[in-house]
């Protein structure tokens, strides 16, 4: 029987708990929930999850700052998967979560059933059967496939779900430069509704995380491609 994956909800609003409770558990996931930020490292103490759905604006300790501290103190929270959800009509929340860690988000007031479909593609990419070869090389840069782990100058870089999997499809086409759409369609599938600067946003926290290195060729204009990891 296949393991059954952990998805902790963190929302000041109880009635958003109850609703993505009822979905996700539906949809065969076992569920944790906490009322803001600190209910949350508390949970989180007490059991790792799969995945989190977190709400940018709550009381006490907020979505951002906990995705923050937890991507800044390493261990199993700095690559826990991330899903954002805001209620603000202003973007740069929702391209500020992308940017500090966050794998994907969605606005309020939202389907349950998108939730549930953005959750399980966030899971399917961080448990997807390796690909071959299984070691990917480009100059200072490893990736080891099997182990989920990006290395440059053999030194581990921690990246989320969604870095190591767009970092791997530069690597492995090393000449070819990808379109935004054409990352969205590698990564998520035909026709799954996300922005261009969701992108932008990843390709620059993969950025922020090798210092000083040609680590993405921008093609303005096309898109882009792996630089010269040099």
């Amino acid at each position: 029987m296949p393991r059954m994956n952990h998805i902790l909800i963190v929302d000041d609003d109880p009635h958003i708990r109850d609703l993505l409770a009822f979905a996700l558990g539906k949809a065969g996931m076992s569920v944790a929930e906490a009322a803001d930020g600190e209910d949350a490292l508390a949970a989180l103490a007490r059991r790792m999850p799969d995945l989190m759905v977190l709400d940018i604006n709550m009381p006490r300790l907020g979505g951002l700052d906990l995705c923050r501290k937890l991507r800044a103190e390493g261990g199993a929270g700095a690559t826990l998967p991330i899903l954002f959800l805001s209620s603000r009509d202003d973007e740069i929340d929702r391209i500020v979560g992308i940017e500090i860690g966050g794998d994907d988000y969605v606005v309020k007031p939202f389907s349950p059933r998108e939730v549930v479909a953005r959750v399980g593609a966030i899971l399917k990419r961080g448990s997807a059967p390796p690909v071959p070869p299984k070691a990917v090389t480009h100059a200072r840069l490893s990736l080891d496939t099997e182990a989920w782990e990006a290395r440059f100058d053999d030194a581990a870089v921690l990246l989320t779900a969604t870095e190591f999997q767009l970092l791997l499809l530069f690597a492995t086409s090393p000449t070819k430069v990808f379109s935004r759409d054409a990352i969205i369609d590698r990564l998520h599938g035909p026709g799954f509704a996300i922005t261009d600067r969701t992108i932008d946003s990843h390709v620059r926290n993969l950025r922020g995380k090798f210092p000083e290195v040609d680590l993405i060729e921008t093609r303005a204009g096309i898109g882009y491609r792996i630089g010269s990891c040099r």
